[in-house]
């Protein structure tokens, strides 16, 4: 029998919840600062319709912050205590937020090993990861073959992000302000994707329309993806659900994937991609 393994990620993963109470998954959350004394508990405190409706109305500029190691030690010791041997940990990108940093501090004080994976993504880019992990877990895999079936996942992600403005990433310091000029001059809708290898967000072509952005969104992602492997795929939105309701039967439609749905992205990526973003994640194998 597999040693008994607590599966542990942050807020940012964008699982559904069905499957985060399936697969008996922990999920520690990050920190929004909405405004000036608001401060709230991503995915707790406030919905994502919520945030993405509050974001264009209220104009606001919100920040980020990665959970305090106290969460973490928190979901160790909880694990400890229902049984568990060992706790697996898969976190956003280390590129992208210190959130790993404080899954390793905690590590220090857990009264069972801790064995922290870097997802080197985001969203459903570590969602996958975690869900092959749960799975390999479920048929009585021990942690090398859940974190085999994560670098599995990992190796053949492709995720590819369209941008309704730049100007959310821009706030963020995390493009150069050239980008962000030629965005307000050109009214471009830009295209980002996650470098899986690196972890970190690249460019790619942007568009001059909303219909042109997610039909290129929707070339690049099958460009890159192998579609003669059963295709693991998740339609990502920030409140444009129509949108992806539309992405997901034409994906269905003309790939037919072993398994596709729509999430809505967390709050705390959506500080940074701002409002209408829409997206394409999966892996295949």
């Amino acid at each position: 029998m597999a040693q008994k393994i607590a599966l542990v990620t942050d807020s940012t993963c964008d699982i559904p919840k069905e499957w985060v109470e399936q697969y008996e998954i922990t999920v520690v959350p990050l920190t929004i600062v909405m405004k000036e004394n608001e401060v709230l508990t991503d995915g707790v405190d406030i919905s994502p319709v919520e945030f993405y409706e509050r974001l264009v109305a209220e104009k606001l500029r919100p920040t980020t912050s990665q959970p305090a190691p106290q969460l973490f030690l928190d979901a160790y010791r909880k694990a400890a205590d229902s049984g568990a041997e060992q706790v697996l940990v898969i976190t956003i990108s280390s590129a992208m937020s210190g959130t790993i940093e404080s899954a390793r501090r905690a590590a220090e004080e857990s009264p069972i090993p801790v064995e922290i994976w870097d997802g080197k993504s985001n969203s459903m880019g570590i969602g996958w990861q975690v869900i092959a992990a749960a799975r390999a877990r479920e048929i009585g895999g021990g942690l090398k073959e859940m974190l085999l079936a994560a670098e599995k996942a990992l190796k053949s992600m492709t995720y590819y992000i369209s941008l309704d403005t730049i100007e959310y990433l821009a706030r963020g310091g995390r493009i150069a302000g050239a980008a962000h000029l030629l965005n307000s001059i050109l009214r471009i809708k830009p295209m980002i994707y996650v470098n899986h290898n690196t972890g970190t967000v690249g460019a790619s072509l942007p568009s001059r329309s909303r219909k042109a952005a997610i039909e290129d969104v929707y070339k690049e992602f099958f460009r890159h993806i192998d579609v003669n492997l059963p295709l693991h795929i998740t339609v990502l939105h920030n409140n444009a659900l129509p949108e992806a309701k539309e992405l997901m039967d034409r994906i269905i439609n003309e790939f037919h994937p072993k398994e596709i749905f729509i999430s809505i992205v967390s709050p705390v990526l959506g500080v940074h991609t701002g409002p209408r973003a829409i997206a394409l994640c999966g892996y295949s194998g």
